[in-house]
């Protein structure tokens, strides 16, 4: 059985990842692109399933740290007879997908455990195995269909039961490095490369990009870290940002609630852009800018809430029967069929992160402000339908209240392009809909004996998402509306300290089984406390979420508060983004609060 979620940690070359579990255990990998098939996929099964170990072969205490602020892994492990280190890294920059593992002793002497066992079609595909000679180099190649992995070392595993395993010796100061290295199946073999020097160039450009970061409050080194696994989670080759690498972690160990998320969703990656441009990362913009000017390109009325990584639509949800899932969780499933719904707030926040990109200097070409003005004419065609909200319901559809405030948003951004940034539009008719919108949402998307917004308009029941409207300038984060919402959510939401979506005893979203406290929530109260005037609540909520992050500073997209595990796929963008941007919160909140000169940088 894979290991408790928490247990893993990422790396990545921002055109995909792996996540490498604390024995040691590669487990899951999918090449050559996030959503490409996983070749190791152990985390969803056993290691039948795919998987590349390197660890000790008998009980060891280990310890895990990133070198710098870089996305290279070390893991020290310490046996009775003997500690090693491993360092784990997919270089960055060098237009190649390479698992890189130099083994380190560094007392005594250690046996450690090799096993590389590769099965394309996450787990399904046993491939042609076998050891061969190239350029006077000893490998082994693992063939089935387009995919060639290639594993080369100084000792490679023999195969055995079809599994390629191995033990060694590992005594002090001596080193060994292995590496994966993935190509088309009818291209060459590709050669081999200075890997020292590819480990360390990896580390110097990653603490590089970290060092631009101009957030200088409390909790800067979770900060940096989230935005180091934001920038993983980035196909920089295309510029579409995934919301995790991973698919079916689920939300409830042993239920159904696990979906595919290797795509890229227009609310998170317009949520990511803004996390890196309130901390001075604006080359990333552009980027995505350009991602999606590609990806909806064609009629505005076929826009959808989320792409493949190169901005293909289709994606359509299937289950694979022979996993068995994480923990026993099915179905595992491919694809996702939230593709096809209607979300509302999408639009809003693709404008919103545009509008601050404009704030922060990143002008629009005459494409990109072609592309939003299309599709705000396109949304007033139907601004009044309702939607599956943001946690996509698979339920009825309804008026989300905070679908309604980012229709309100993407209006209300068009308008502003026209009015402070000289774009062109039909300006006065995109300020009457704003304004329409804005009427209906305080008619019916309040309840007025608790003095707070509602989920929909046909209930009394709130949800976190409403703790956003107070960013979204459709009211102040003080207003009245805002405290009494927040007080709302406190009241029904909370769960051992920690904030759940919204009550899944409702029924609103069509499924069975429980949920845990989803961690961007929290992150967003303690965002609303901050904006609210509760500084002293937002430090400790925030400190209180930081101090779950694992041992690595990652985080899932759930947490069950009782048990200490992290739930939902890993890492999450979401979690991630949501951390960076309580932080800025809370650190404007107390600065805004200081006296003159007590201002945090």
């Amino acid at each position: 059985m894979a290991l408790p979620i928490e247990d893993y940690a990422l790396i990545g070359d921002t055109g995909t990842a792996a996540l490498v579990g604390r024995d040691g255990s590669v487990d899951w990998l999918c090449l050559p692109r996030f959503d490409s098939p996983a070749c190791f996929a152990a985390l969803l099964g056993d290691p039948e399933h795919g998987r590349w170990l390197l660890g000790p072969d008998q009980p060891a205490e280990t310890t895990r740290r990133y070198v710098g602020d870089s996305g290279v892994l070390e893991t020290t492990h310490s046996t009775a007879t003997g500690s090693f280190k491993v360092i784990d890294v997919m270089p960055l920059a060098d237009e190649r997908h390479d698992v890189v593992r130099r083994i380190e002793g560094l007392t005594g002497t250690a046996t450690v455990r090799h096993e590389w066992t590769v099965r394309l079609g996450y787990g399904s595909i046993r491939p042609w195995v076998r050891h061969c000679s190239f350029e006077g180099e000893e490998l082994i190649t693992a063939v089935a269909g387009p995919d060639r992995l290639v594993l080369r070392g100084p000792r490679l595993p023999r195969a055995a039961e079809g599994h390629h395993v191995d033990e060694f010796e590992i005594a002090a100061g001596q080193t060994m490095t292995f590496s994966t290295t993935w190509s088309p199946s009818h291209h060459g073999i590709p050669r081999t490369d200075d890997l020292l020097v590819r480990i360390d160039d990896t580390v110097a450009m990653s603490q590089e990009w970290a060092d631009h970061c101009r957030y200088q409050g409390p909790h800067r080194e979770a900060v940096v870290r989230s935005l180091l696994t934001l920038r993983m989670l980035t196909h920089t080759a295309t510029g579409g940002i995934v919301a995790a690498p991973t698919t079916s972690l689920p939300e409830h160990f042993g239920g159904e609630r696990n979906w595919d998320y290797r795509y890229c969703w227009l609310r998170d990656a317009s949520m990511t852009i803004e996390a890196l441009l309130r901390c001075g990362y604006r080359e990333e913009t552009r980027l995505w800018r350009d991602w999606l000017l590609r990806a909806v390109a064609g009629d505005p009325a076929d826009l959808q809430i989320m792409y493949t990584v190169d901005g293909a639509r289709d994606l359509p949800e299937r289950t694979l029967e022979h996993l068995p899932g994480y923990a026993g969780s099915r179905p595992v499933r491919l694809g996702n069929g939230a593709v096809t719904q209607r979300q509302g707030d999408v639009l809003g926040e693709v404008m919103a992160a545009l509008h601050l990109a404009r704030l922060n200097h990143i002008a629009d070409e005459h494409d990109s402000w072609a592309m939003q003005r299309a599709l705000v004419e396109e949304l007033a065609t139907h601004w009044d339908q309702p939607d599956h909200g943001i946690w996509e319901i698979r339920g009825p559809l309804r008026h989300f209240t905070h679908s309604r405030v980012q229709v309100w948003v993407a209006f209300d951004r068009a308008v502003r392009a026209v009015e402070e940034h000289g774009q062109d539009g039909p300006v006065d008719r995109w300020r009457t809909l704003r304004d329409q919108v804005g009427r209906e949402i305080l008619e019916r998307g309040v309840d007025r004996q608790r003095g707070a917004f509602t989920q929909h308009y046909d209930t009394t029941e709130v949800d976190a998402s409403l703790l956003l409207l107070g960013v979204s300038g459709f009211v102040a984060g003080d207003d009245p509306l805002m405290i009494g919402t927040i007080a709302a959510v406190e009241e029904d939401l909370l769960r051992d300290g920690f904030l759940l979506r919204y009550r899944t005893e409702s029924g609103v979203d069509g499924l069975p089984g429980d949920e845990h406290p989803f961690l961007a929530c929290s992150f967003w109260l303690a965002s609303a406390y901050a904006r609210a005037g509760r500084i002293d609540d937002a430090e400790a909520l925030l400190e209180r979420l930081i101090d779950r992050c694992n041992d690595v500073g990652l985080l899932a997209e759930e947490l069950d508060p009782a048990g200490g595990h992290h739930v939902g796929n890993f890492p999450q963008a979401l979690s991630h983004l949501a951390l960076v941007n309580a932080a800025v919160d809370v650190a404007e909140a107390r600065s805004r609060s200081a006296e003159p000169g007590e201002g945090v940088g």
